[in-house]
């Protein structure tokens, strides 16, 4: 539990301030924790970040292992749009604002090819599953900056449309 509270804690500090704003110190500071206290957790700042970015692939792993869909894409749509909701996409932003080190980005950058490319080879139509997937992306990146794109109505527009894309064309 202390280690979320202290991932917790780095992600307020970089939603509020910044990454410059993001030291062990400020860490600790929010998070009601001696400086050790945190250390004992996250060795130093890189094993802080690396803990956000882990944390990350997990919660969104879970969302889509939760989905009752039938196919990849269409999981990846409702996980997608469970964090939207939830408020868990702002973690993306602020950790890939944290860190300009690509050895710390390694695992998220291995978890969104895996993501992009799982199930392709099974889904009816593998192209239209990309551009589902990629537009997913977007929805999450906008919606991290624009809070009045999450309102419920707009999300099941997007939804069903997303959804729609996948459906194939009626044969001539």
């Amino acid at each position: 539990m202390r280690r979320d509270e202290l991932l917790d804690a780095a992600e307020d500090l970089l939603c509020d301030q910044g990454s410059a704003a993001l030291t062990l110190s400020a860490v600790a500071d929010r998070a009601g924790v001696s400086k050790g206290g945190l250390l004992y957790h996250f060795g130093s700042k890189e094993a802080l970040i690396k803990g956000m970015v882990e944390r990350l692939i997990d919660e969104f792993d879970q969302l889509m292992a939760a989905q009752p869909d039938d196919t990849y894409t269409e999981r990846y749509i409702a996980a997608t749009l469970a964090a939207v909701r939830s408020g868990r996409l702002r973690r993306w932003a602020v950790v890939t604002g944290a860190s300009g080190n690509l050895f710390l980005l390694a695992p998220l950058r291995e978890a969104m090819a895996r993501w992009h490319r799982e199930g392709l080879d099974v889904e009816p139509d593998p192209l239209a599953s990309q551009v589902v997937r990629l537009a997913c992306e977007g929805l999450w990146d906008v919606a991290s900056h624009d809070p009045e794109l999450n309102t419920e109505s707009d999300l099941r527009a997007l939804e069903a449309r997303l959804r729609a894309l996948l459906k194939p064309p009626p044969a001539p």
